[in-house]
């Protein structure tokens, strides 16, 4: 049985498997992101084998490994971008994600961000922050729509939150780099992700950048559930937690940053080249 979703931008048919688009993700085992033996072959390189990994809800965890490990086929596979070859994908307890288009996924409750930032240059800070804001995008209801008072407060608490408060009228491309970056993640904040999606946040910052990076992350971390793909070992350390190193495609180590540097694979296949 196939039920019609609805969202401003698309519509599709979806299966109807249990809530797949509705507010909240079923996490009562603790677990918001599962994947089970998922593996994903390009023109017969495996990019992924059969990878199994679990995310808690709330957590902050990093991912780490040398080029090829499969870190971005993984994140494409959570964000349906790649389809795996076999595996399961499971957001919550009763959301399959292979079975899911991107916008779908994206609406469920996963936000992603790429290493290089998307934002609107032309538009105020503020203004990205309510073009990106979670609400009936279709033509008709953006012409008559105004933001309610409860909009610009949650617009407000996002610039806090990102430390761009004080540049809330100023021109985004006018930013820095690091300034440019907290941005994408308040406009994906405004998405009401559970699920964040980080890829290398902290590349090309300055030290002071990376070191707020690191505590926006933190304070993010309960609320939402966060998953950081970085090679920056220090900023690593600063947000704490588990990590997950990953090597062909598969789960090589993981624990706390200590143990999986002293793990002699480890060390053999990423940290000493």
């Amino acid at each position: 049985m196939n039920a019609t979703v609805e969202n401003p931008n698309w519509e599709v048919s979806v299966p109807a498997i249990g809530h797949v688009l509705q507010p909240g993700v079923d996490t009562s085992h603790k677990v918001i992101l599962y994947l089970e033996d998922i593996s994903v072959s390009f023109d017969g390189f495996k990019a992924l084998n059969n990878l199994t990994l679990a995310i808690d809800a709330g957590e902050l965890r990093c991912i780490i490994g040398p080029n090829g490990a499969g870190k971005t086929t993984m994140m494409d596979v959570i964000t349906g971008k790649t389809r795996p070859d076999s595996g399961t994908c499971f957001f919550g307890q009763t959301i399959d994600l292979t079975r899911m288009t991107e916008p779908q996924i994206a609406h469920a409750g996963i936000g992603r961000k790429f290493q290089k930032p998307t934002i609107f240059e032309n538009h105020t800070v503020f203004e990205n922050l309510e073009l990106a804001m979670k609400t009936d995008k279709r033509a008709w209801t953006s012409l008559f729509a105004w933001l309610s008072s409860e909009g610009r407060d949650r617009i407000s608490d996002t610039l806090k939150l990102i430390r761009l408060d004080h540049q809330a009228e100023r021109q985004a491309g006018l930013l820095s780099h690091g300034q440019k970056q907290w941005l994408e993640i308040g406009m994906l904040l405004m998405q009401e992700p559970q699920l964040l999606l980080l890829d290398e946040p902290v590349a090309g910052m300055t030290d002071d950048e990376t070191e707020r990076t690191g505590e926006l992350f933190k304070s993010l971390a309960g609320k939402h559930s966060l998953v950081v793909v970085e090679h920056d070992m220090a900023f690593i350390e600063q947000l704490g937690g588990k990590v997950t190193v990953l090597h062909e495609g598969s789960v090589l180590a993981e624990g706390d940053l200590a143990t999986v540097q002293a793990d002699e694979r480890v060390v053999e296949v990423y940290l000493g080249r």
